[in-house]
């Protein structure tokens, strides 16, 4: 597989990464089973993938438990990528920037991870009561004992606790925020403060054909000042594989259930998005996930594509897409596709 670039450093990543969290949080919890998740990370490792995203907030903590069963056996195949900053409670999810408690929480991810070292570690969302440079400051501090080698930051908390939070209490209704532009905007003012404490390496966000956003703030500034980025949700949450049926329903705790475009009208009406990159699948011998997988490796050599899965066959499915190269056709077709309706808050 290609190999890419963490920020200005050495260390380097396959282009397809592995999402791990929906093995443990957020999707149908009842078709989440650990000897398989198993089997899929081991299969997207021996696929060529080496960057494996996971966080302490997912389960909480079954997810790096998880993760910490591959290493122990794998730990020389692996980049690991874990978060801290968000704390899991009975109704709500928190933040918790504070600098001890980021020390405390890098010291359990390790533990858990089975490795003596976090390749990068990543803040999940800054704490509103903390200035983010202290945050930061102690993540840096872990850089400086060895127990971390790089530090990214996410943009992707925002929506993600409203998501978890909606999980947790079940049929509450919250008012919509001020959409991925505007967290986008919001996170760069943060990047600009934490750069001037430590360099960032690396960040976090939504990046997909129905969530392209991020091309015109996120990217830019990764591009011009040599850091990497992670494309979460590279593939619109399983709506831009085409396995979805518009109207079949999803579990009750599973993110989905709540989510604007996951109504039955709204995953209809976004169908031709699907039937773009199908007939652009069907000219490569693709499936429509690695067509949606390579539009986004696509965006520039600083991007690293972070699908999650938990099924073996996927893993390796998405892995491939590395090896799928679009054409100017191709590019200029899914342009032409209409966005994407439904809000995404």
């Amino acid at each position: 597989m290609e190999r890419r670039t963490i920020g200005a450093g050495a260390l380097s990543v396959g282009s397809v990464g592995l999402g791990c969290m929906p093995m443990s949080w957020a999707y149908t919890t009842s078709r989440q089973h650990g000897e398989r998740s198993l089997r899929a990370v081991h299969a997207a490792l021996d696929s060529g993938t080496t960057l494996l995203d996971t966080a302490d907030m997912y389960g909480p903590f079954t997810n790096e438990l998880l993760v910490g069963r591959v290493l122990r056996e794998r730990r020389a195949d692996a980049f690991v990528s874990t978060k801290c900053g968000l704390l899991v409670g009975e109704q709500h999810i928190v933040a918790n920037g504070r600098p001890g408690y980021v020390k405390r929480a890098c010291d359990a991810s390790l533990r858990r991870l089975q490795t003596d070292v976090i390749d990068l570690y990543q803040l999940h969302r800054a704490d509103p009561e903390v200035p983010v440079e202290e945050t930061w400051g102690a993540m840096a501090d872990l850089v400086r004992a060895g127990k971390v080698r790089t530090l990214g930051l996410c943009a992707v908390g925002a929506r993600a606790e409203r998501e978890s939070e909606l999980r947790v209490q079940r049929g509450r209704r919250r008012a919509a925020g001020t959409g991925l532009r505007g967290m986008h905007d919001a996170t760069l003012r943060q990047l600009e403060r934490v750069q001037q404490v430590f360099p960032v390496s690396c960040v976090q966000a939504e990046l997909s054909v129905w969530s392209p956003e991020a091309l015109d703030t996120l990217l830019p500034w990764c591009e011009s000042r040599g850091v990497g980025f992670l494309a979460a949700m590279p593939l619109g949450n399983g709506f831009l594989t085409g396995t979805l049926t518009p109207g079949e329903g999803f579990e009750p705790d599973d993110v989905r259930a709540r989510h604007p475009r996951f109504t039955a009208e709204m995953m209809a009406a976004n169908q031709p998005l699907v039937a773009g990159l199908r007939r652009i699948a069907a000219r490569h011998g693709a499936t429509t996930a690695q067509v949606a997988l390579a539009w986004v490796l696509s965006r520039g050599r600083h991007v690293i594509a972070l699908p999650g899965t938990k099924r073996a066959e996927w893993a390796v499915e998405n892995a491939a897409a590395a090896r799928l190269s679009l054409t100017d056709r191709d590019l200029a077709e899914i342009a032409a596709l209409p966005p994407a309706q439904g809000s995404w808050d």
